[in-house]
């Protein structure tokens, strides 16, 4: 139910993935009128299209949970892009507080001969459209399909492995995940001692189900791309990979080196690109004119949520860069807490 008394005050969220969604529960826990912006069609973010249904069920979890969020009286606009569709300066007027929560969804590129080719896609696009084609019961082909294609996958962390599992669900031919980095041990190295969490070789739900269905882990270690070739139709048809060993440069920095002799030419028709976030997306930043840390994050004080405009607070990974889902929530939670405070001059909030 809606809380029994409200404030009158109004608090603006930008951005309804796990960070802001949980800002809104405990904004609105408190009696404010919270207004949850979103450019998508649906709320969610990361939740609703990041994270694929067979992985987070939509209907059962995530459409459940902004039932309940709805019901309590929080409101949702989606289809609304700050600095685009309304000018960020709106919201500085309109509203009492504005917490940001828009995440880091600003892809790694891989800047090398032919990746203007077709066919070679960043992994949330992969991604975020087989989930909508899902949600929209969509059977007319208005996704990115691997169905009978030879997939290459640029990354290994767990958006990689969701294209793994999404591709395999697809038909697709055959899959390749490449890996930069050495294989990790099969058990603790002397330098990871508990109760740091364990760098040691671990197979994912996808890396399971292509093994499974390949007869063999996709992942190769130690590897990089270095071209796509295309076909005449201008369409990707293969990628050239090569070995890499790290070595330490004169900053004492290590980077990765081709190894010679190691080159080869993989076929592929699919290459997705997975290979991290480097902050959020920069257009409603520079229109509110926040102050940014060394990494391109909104800079606000981690415990405070606070940016360089009073009243303007940002949470999760559009704060801390990329990371994971319950670390998005606790900031949308703390960085509620914040902003009660700064509304109310006390806090009831945890």
């Amino acid at each position: 139910e809606p809380p029994a008394k409200r404030t009158g005050k109004k608090v603006a969220i930008v951005g309804s993935g796990p960070a802001g969604l949980s800002a809104a529960a405990q904004l609105n826990k408190a009696g404010h009128l919270v207004t949850v912006f979103e450019r998508a069609d649906r709320p969610g973010g990361l939740l609703m299209y990041g994270i694929p249904n067979m992985k987070l069920d939509k209907q059962k979890v995530v459409r459940r949970r902004l039932d309940i969020l709805e019901t309590e009286g929080v409101k949702f606009q989606c289809n609304t892009e700050i600095g685009k569709d309304l000018p960020a300066e709106d919201l500085l007027k309109e509203f009492d507080a504005i917490v940001l929560c828009t995440g880091a969804t600003k892809p790694r590129d891989l800047p090398i001969e032919g990746r203007e080719l077709k066919g070679i896609h960043f992994a949330m696009e992969f991604l975020t459209s087989n989930t909508k084609a899902v949600l929209d019961r969509d059977k007319n082909g208005n996704f990115i399909s691997a169905e009978g294609k030879d997939v290459i996958i640029i990354g290994g962390g767990d958006t990689g492995t969701d294209c793994v599992g999404t591709s395999i669900r697809h038909g697709c031919n055959s899959i390749v995940q490449v890996e930069i980095m050495a294989k990790p041990p099969l058990t603790r190295a002397p330098n990871n001692p508990w109760p740091e969490w364990p760098k040691i070789y671990r197979m994912d739900y996808g890396q399971e189900e292509a093994a499974a269905k390949f007869g063999d882990d996709p992942r190769v270690y130690l590897t990089t791309a270095t071209k796509f070739e295309g076909d005449e139709n201008g369409r990707v048809k293969a990628i050239h990979l090569t070995d890499v060993e790290w070595e330490k440069n004169e900053q004492g920095r290590f980077i990765p080196k081709h190894v010679p002799g190691t080159q080869r030419v993989v076929p592929t028709q699919l290459v997705l690109l997975a290979m991290g976030f480097l902050g959020p997306e920069q257009p409603l930043l520079d229109s509110l004119g926040l102050d940014r840390d060394p990494r391109s994050n909104i800079k606000a004080e981690y415990g405070k949520y606070v940016t360089s405009i009073p009243g303007v607070f940002a949470a999760g990974d559009c704060r801390r860069g990329q990371s994971l889902v319950v670390w998005a929530m606790n900031e949308g939670r703390e960085a509620a807490r914040e902003c009660d405070l700064y509304l109310m001059g006390s806090t009831d909030l945890p």
